[in-house]
């Protein structure tokens, strides 16, 4: 039996990156495969030593509910020897990070893997982060576990932008949310945006010898419903609640 975890991916600052070097540090503008198997195999108490590819196997959908803006931060780094000039220098770096967004994540796999990466994500061993250590998330992070597709998840799942966000789109009764998935969850009848390789399919997160070789990903649109539509409406007509007797 196939079951699907639904994460809900927001706080102050996410950071996804795919192909990063020490002085610059890129984020995707939505999770990466990479990103969410070390948050589940944090959750379960794994080490970096430990196997992942139990976690690599399952299939993974991120859908971006608010995209956020993002965020360059300069840094400062550890000093560095300069052996010409026999003195130290300090090394200078960019890292970019997501701000203000929030993503939900599908996890779709066998039913008792699922359930357990679902209590380990309420009960985690070790800190969970968005990317990186200095982006913790918000709660809550488990939406739901549910049976059935990853598809039918990223469809029936409610709109989870804040709610901020969803007022200033209140005059919209459907919002148009970008998807990115693992081949093979998004139905074949169902029409394409695109279709790209990252390199971002882990193989090992040993610090000594971390590996990752690319998969390759599908974006689709899907429109949901804004809970902020009916609000509106409903306050833009208020003889439709009116009760006569109310003064009494």
């Amino acid at each position: 039996m196939t079951s699907v975890l639904v994460l809900r991916l927001a706080g102050p600052m996410q950071s996804w990156g795919v192909s990063s070097q020490f002085v610059h540090r890129a984020t995707e503008t939505f999770p990466t495969k990479s990103g969410l198997v070390g948050l589940l195999a944090a959750a379960q108490g794994r080490r970096r030593c430990d196997p992942i590819e139990d976690l690599a196997e399952l299939r993974f959908a991120a859908r971006i509910d608010q995209q956020g803006q993002i965020l360059r931060d300069f840094h400062t780094s550890r000093r560095q020897k300069c052996m010409t000039e026999n003195k130290e220098k300090t090394l200078l770096s960019e890292r970019f990070y997501c701000t203000d967004a929030v993503f939900v994540g599908f996890v779709e796999g066998p039913a008792e893997l699922v359930d357990a990466l679902a209590q380990a994500v309420v009960r985690p061993v070790f800190p969970l982060y968005l990317g990186r250590r200095s982006c913790p998330p918000t709660l809550p992070l488990r939406l739901s576990v549910r049976e059935g597709s990853a598809w039918d998840a990223v469809r029936e799942t409610p709109w989870m932008a804040s709610s901020y966000f969803q007022k200033k789109h209140c005059h919209d009764r459907l919002v148009r949310t970008r998807v990115v998935a693992d081949l093979g969850i998004i139905p074949p009848e169902v029409e394409r945006a695109s279709q790209q390789t990252l390199q971002d399919m882990p193989i090992s997160f040993n610090s000594e010898h971390r590996q990752f070789t690319v998969r390759a990903v599908e974006e689709v649109y899907v429109e949901l419903e804004n809970p902020k539509y009916a609000e509106t409406k409903q306050q833009a007509h208020p003889g439709l609640v009116h009760d006569p007797m109310e003064v009494l």
